[in-house]
């Protein structure tokens, strides 16, 4: 049988532990960052094939409206300043345009009537193949316009 020994100053054990613990913690954050599917931050899609389906998820969050205007839009491959900003608002509600560049959606606004005093909001429902994708709530007037998430209903 043999023994094998080495001798090791503090310095050379602790510099040994310490790039263990280095190389580590950056496996660990790769894996977090990278592990499994890619990124999905809205935990359940919601289905928005209808115009029933539609209605009830505006109103699960306290909204009432009047009427529906549809529009087809193809979202850009290429997202500039103005996408970006729009996108920060999607994922602050749990969804992101980003794995839906150059694809076909539709857009459903609905006039909101419960808006604190304000009778110029919309309520937007970006739906791709059935599925919601994005939605805000804004007021595109120029005295008092905004641009927020859907799920902030502080009408009241």
């Amino acid at each position: 049988m043999q023994v094998i020994t080495f001798k090791a100053k503090p310095k050379t054990i602790f510099g040994a532990i310490l790039a263990l613990v280095g190389v580590l913690v950056i496996v660990l954050t790769f894996v977090s960052n990278h592990g499994g599917k890619s990124q999905q931050t809205s935990a359940v899609p919601v289905s928005c094939a209808t115009e029933e389906e539609r209605a009830a998820y505006l109103k699960s969050l306290g909204w009432e409206f009047d009427g529906v205007e549809e529009k087809d839009i193809t979202i850009p491959m290429q997202f500039n300043q103005v996408y970006e900003n729009y996108n920060a608002v999607q994922k602050e509600q749990g969804f992101d345009l980003e794995p839906y560049k150059g694809k076909s959606a539709v857009i459903y606004t609905y006039s909101i009537t419960n808006y604190k005093n304000n009778k110029n909001v919309t309520a937007n429902l970006l739906v791709c193949d059935g599925t919601l994708i994005g939605a805000d709530l804004c007021d595109p007037s120029a005295k008092d316009g905004f641009l927020t998430g859907l799920t902030n209903n502080d009408a009241t």
